[in-house]
C-alpha cells in the first residue's frame, strides 16, 4: 500500500478517534484535570492538530486513482448533497444537541424545522456528504477520509444520544421520544424556508468551490457553466 495512504489512514484514525475518546471516555477524567475551560482548550487543540494532520496527508495521498462511477455516481452524489446542506443548515436552530445553555429548555419544546426531520441534523448533513463521496469511487484517499466522517458523524450521533441521556437524563429521554435518529425524508420539505434557502444556497456555493479549489466540476456545476 502506498505510504502517503497508510499516512492519511493514521491521521483520519487519530481525529476520529481523538474525537471519541475525548467526548465519551475521557471527557470526565479531562474535565476534572484540567478544569471545564482546560477540557475545551485540549479537545479544541488536539481536535485542529490531528485535522491539519489530516489535510496534509490527503493532500499529499494519489488523487483520482480509481475508476470513477462515472455519471450515475455524479448525479446520485449531487441529489444525496442537498438534503445534507438542508439538514446542515437547520441544524443550528433550537437545537439542543449543541452545547447550549438552553439546550433542556429546547428539549421541552416541540421539534421544528430540521429536527423534525432528525434529532442529529448536523451528523446527518456530515453523514450524506461522506456518502456522497464514497458513492463517486474517485480515489482512495477521498474513500478513506469519507469514510471517516461518515463514521464520525453517524456513530457519533448515537454516542452522543448516549451522553446527552447520561447528562440530561429525563430531559433527553422526553426529547428522544419525540425525535428520530433515523431521517424521516417525508417531512424534509416542511423544515422550513430558512433551512431550505439557506441548505439550496450552501449547495451551490458548495459545489463552486469544489470547482474553484479542487478543479472538478461537482454538483450543478457539471452540466451546466
Amino acid at each position: 500500500m502506498d505510504g502517503n495512504i497508510i499516512a492519511l489512514i493514521a491521521a483520519n484514525i487519530a481525529f476520529v478517534g481523538s474525537h471519541f475518546a475525548m467526548s465519551h471516555p475521557l471527557r470526565g477524567p479531562m474535565v476534572k484535570a484540567l478544569g471545564a475551560g482546560g477540557f475545551q482548550l485540549a479537545y479544541t487543540a488536539v481536535s485542529f492538530a490531528t485535522l491539519a494532520w489530516v489535510y496534509f496527508a490527503f493532500l499529499a495521498a494519489p488523487a483520482a486513482d480509481l475508476p470513477g462511477s462515472g455519471e450515475a455516481g455524479w448525479i446520485i452524489a449531487t441529489i444525496l448533497t442537498w438534503p445534507a446542506m438542508v439538514l446542515l443548515a437547520g441544524s443550528f436552530i433550537g437545537n439542543p444537541a449543541l452545547p447550549t445553555p438552553q439546550a433542556e429548555a429546547q428539549t421541552r419544546a416541540e421539534p421544528r424545522g430540521a429536527l423534525r426531520v432528525t434529532r442529529h441534523p448536523m451528523m446527518w448533513g456530515i453523514g450524506l456528504w461522506a456518502i456522497s463521496h464514497l458513492v463517486l469511487f474517485w480515489s482512495t484517499r477521498t474513500m478513506v477520509t469519507a469514510l471517516a466522517m461518515g463514521i464520525l458523524a453517524l456513530v457519533g450521533a448515537r454516542l452522543q444520544d448516549a451522553k446527552k441521556e447520561a447528562l440530561m437524563g429525563a430531559a433527553w429521554a422526553k426529547w428522544e421520544s419525540k425525535t428520530s435518529y433515523w431521517p424521516r425524508w417525508g417531512r424534509l420539505l416542511s423544515v422550513g424556508a430558512v433551512p431550505l434557502l439557506a441548505g439550496t444556497a450552501l449547495w451551490i456555493a458548495g459545489s463552486w468551490v469544489h470547482l474553484w479549489r479542487a478543479g472538478i466540476p461537482a454538483g450543478v456545476f457539471r452540466w451546466i457553466g
